[in-house]
């Protein structure tokens, strides 16, 4: 008999456990690169109450019955929506998992009406900003720069949807 191939699924946060699953995986990267930060905090300990209530959504990867990534929208202005915490497991990177991530956020993004996507990350994390730029974002100008709640934010990033 075959051996089952398992797929990754994308689906929408629907329990405490995905709610948790999105907190540890980002808690794992921030603190492997970085410190956690304020807005960190606020994000990761509601993610309902801080990206999906504001009309957002935040999505978890699941292989089997394994949460292995994650990623967020979440509406900043009219028209406008930032991709926030992606993250996938250390052991599952490599394998296509974030491209479906972000994928999915986009559409969904699309379907709430946004006209563009905004982002942030970090030089650091190369392997990141090389597929945020796969997906057609563009680094911001100095000129288009806003404040970010950030310190570690040092990569500013847009993609206008069509």
């Amino acid at each position: 008999m075959p051996e089952a191939i398992s797929t990754v699924t994308i689906t929408d946060l629907a329990t405490p456990a995905d709610a948790e699953a999105f907190r540890v995986l980002n808690e794992a990267w921030i603190t492997q690169f970085f410190a956690l930060e304020d807005e960190d905090r606020k994000f990761l300990g509601d993610p309902v109450g801080h990206v999906v209530e504001p009309g957002g959504a935040v999505f978890v990867a699941r292989l089997d019955d394994q949460v292995i990534g994650c990623i967020g929208i979440v509406p900043t202005t009219p028209g406008v929506f930032e991709l926030v915490k992606m993250a996938v497991a250390p052991g599952h990177q490599g394998h296509g998992t974030g491209r479906k991530l972000i994928a999915t956020a986009l559409d969904r993004a699309r379907e709430l009406g946004a006209q563009r996507v905004d982002l942030e990350s970090n030089a650091q994390l190369a392997s990141a900003v090389h597929l945020y730029e796969a997906f057609g974002f563009r680094h911001l100008r100095d000129d288009e720069l806003v404040p970010s709640p950030y310190v570690r934010a040092d990569v500013h990033m847009t993609l206008e949807l069509r």
